[in-house]
């Protein structure tokens, strides 16, 4: 019987525990769309699209879900060169956008987790941090 009521507790915190860290990944994402809707809707669209040969698509992104680490330092530190996404390549300038390392976490969250993605790890402000150039 102490077995079950053990096993009940953790199931209970391990369930308050999720739905904390949905609601952090929640409210994360609301900011984060107020940031792209400032610096990222105009070249990538209301939806994420992109345009093609010009500004790639976040929306369903396989270079966002294969390259993580450097699509957040194309977010803090600019991006240039060569990428391919979704199989078209582009080759164009992302400028820095000046933003702080938490507005980074937040706008990765929301593009990370919308328009067909789906990312099961926040992006965390200690990991924008770590990011060097």
């Amino acid at each position: 019987m102490k077995s079950y009521y053990s096993s009940l507790i953790f199931l209970i915190f391990i369930g308050c525990f999720g739905q904390a860290q949905e609601s952090v990944l929640a409210e994360s994402m609301q900011r984060g769309s107020e940031i792209y809707s400032d610096f990222c809707v105009t070249c990538h669209l209301e939806e994420g699209e992109g345009i093609i040969g010009t500004f790639p698509p976040l929306a369903k992104s396989d270079y966002l879900a294969q390259n993580r680490e450097a699509s957040i330092r194309g977010v803090k530190y600019g991006l240039q060169g060569e990428i391919t996404v979704n199989g078209v390549t582009y080759n164009n300038i992302m400028t820095p956008l000046g933003l702080e390392d938490d507005e980074i976490a937040d706008v990765m969250n929301y593009i990370m987790n919308s328009w067909g993605n789906f990312s099961d790890k926040t992006v965390t402000i200690e990991e924008v941090e770590a990011i060097e150039k």
